[in-house]
């Protein structure tokens, strides 16, 4: 997992080369198989990638045995379109905060999505057959004069070409007065929470006019306000457990067989801050951006400005490891400050078996941190290397001591490209990097016999 380890290779990638802000993708994820990756961006449409399966003769012809095929587009539809709160005089953009993929049941998929104030649940499905032979309708669908109608036939049922059907089941709106910034699906698969900056919703999948609130920080005089919240997760496997995190850089577990409110938390989780490295900065970039369960749901994952922390459900002093993602910008963030990319939200993601984490940082790089060694490796998501099965390269960025060709000195980061949202396949390591407008797909073609990663 070090710089010299073996580099994944480039499975696919969406590049366009124009960028405007509503193509600009805020949101990835893929579905509880793999097989589909979903993305959101700023203008409101949601993006649906399918893994195309690859015969043997494909696999062999390229030298990798066992590659199962690479993502391409499966369907594209407008989510969410710009609204207007007449009551508040606000604008409601169409930016797609969140996508949740619900547990399949059948052959259709379901997804959740959300922008700042009305969720949607779609359904995704395919059609290849058309019924033909209808005893009161002709061919294009007109209604047949009854009186010649001298026989009755079974319509049947044909073949036709592959459709993608997505269609709204579900509209859950006038639930949140601030700007929802999380969704997650329970694990009992008939439920969900929804998260703004003071609450946090719970809502059945079945009922769209009533929700149920389960925490609410919000102070009687909002001039005692003091954080918000930031990200909330329900727990992978047990159903009354979610834990929510704060801008303070706190996390709260919560027991609903406790409580119907939440309100008060049955764990805190909060790091003691050193006094002698206090700053004026240190409440924001100890604000938590994003926070993740284990797949295991022992542990939690959480990103802020500056570190990716790991926490054991066991224990809350403290957190059990803490990687440096981009220490050496602490010298820079009074200029972080003055262009506002101090307060950017960067995700963080588990691979499928909880023994490396990722998440992302500016100049198009994002790292990984392999668990059992504590190493780290910068990686980069760059144009040049878009070609197919093409390897990704390491990188470093130039702090001190002896400078080795191909180091990025911090003076020349470009805050510009940064790497907020990603995604990671629920059982292989196939990564799904948005990097502002462009979508990589990664795929690492190591024996997974022989990796350690």
């Amino acid at each position: 997992m070090g710089e010299d380890a073996e580099s994944p290779k480039i499975n696919h990638t969406f590049l366009r080369d124009y960028v405007t802000e509503a193509d600009v993708i805020s949101t990835v994820e893929f579905n509880q198989t793999g097989d589909l990756l979903a993305t959101g961006d700023k203008g409101g449409r949601v993006v649906i990638f399918q893994r195309e399966t690859e015969s043997k003769g494909e696999s062999e012809e390229v030298g990798d045995t066992g590659d199962s095929g690479e993502y391409n587009v499966y369907s594209t539809f407008q989510s969410h379109e710009p609204d207007f709160d007449y009551l508040k005089s606000l604008e409601i953009e169409e930016k797609i905060n969140k996508i949740r993929w619900l547990p399949q049941q059948n052959a259709a998929h379901f997804l959740l999505s959300t922008n700042d104030k009305t969720i949607k649940l779609w359904k995704v499905s395919e059609r290849d057959k058309r019924p033909e032979g209808y005893n009161l309708k002709d061919e294009e669908g007109r209604l047949k004069d009854i009186s010649t109608i001298t026989s009755l036939q079974v319509p049947v049922l044909k073949p036709t070409d592959l459709m993608v059907e997505v269609r709204p089941r579900r509209v859950f709106a006038n639930g949140h007065t601030y700007h929802v910034n999380s969704i997650s699906v329970n694990s009992d698969g008939e439920t969900y929470l929804s998260a703004d900056d003071l609450r946090i919703n719970m809502w059945h999948l079945g009922i769209t006019d009533r929700s149920f609130n389960i925490v609410d920080i919000k102070p009687a005089n909002m001039e005692d306000l003091t954080e918000v919240i930031t990200a909330a997760e329900f727990h992978p496997q047990h159903c009354h457990l979610f834990v929510y995190s704060s801008s303070k850089g706190t996390l709260r577990l919560c027991d609903m067989r406790a409580s119907a409110l939440c309100d008060r938390h049955t764990k805190l989780f909060e790091e003691p801050e050193d006094p002698g490295s206090r700053s004026f900065f240190s409440e924001i970039i100890s604000s938590v951006s994003d926070v993740k369960f284990s797949h295991s749901g022992r542990y939690l994952l959480t990103r802020d400005y500056l570190t990716a922390k790991v926490w054991d459900l066991n224990m809350d002093k403290g957190p059990v490891e803490t990687y440096q993602v981009h220490e050496y910008l602490r010298s820079k963030l009074c200029s972080l400050y003055e262009n506002d990319c101090i307060f950017d939200k960067f995700e963080c993601v588990w691979n499928s078996s909880d023994s490396v984490i990722m998440t992302g940082a500016y100049n198009s790089f994002f790292r990984m941190f392999d668990r059992e060694t504590g190493r780290g490796v910068t990686l980069e998501a760059w144009r040049e290397s878009s070609k197919p099965r093409a390897v990704l390269r390491t990188r470093r960025v130039y702090t001190g001591g002896k400078r080795r060709r191909g180091d990025v000195g911090v003076d020349s980061l470009d805050f510009t490209k940064k790497i907020l949202h990603m995604a990671w396949h629920p059982s292989e390591n196939i990564i799904a990097i948005a990097a502002t407008n462009n979508l990589y797909i990664f795929q690492d073609r190591v024996n997974p016999e022989t990796q350690t990663q």
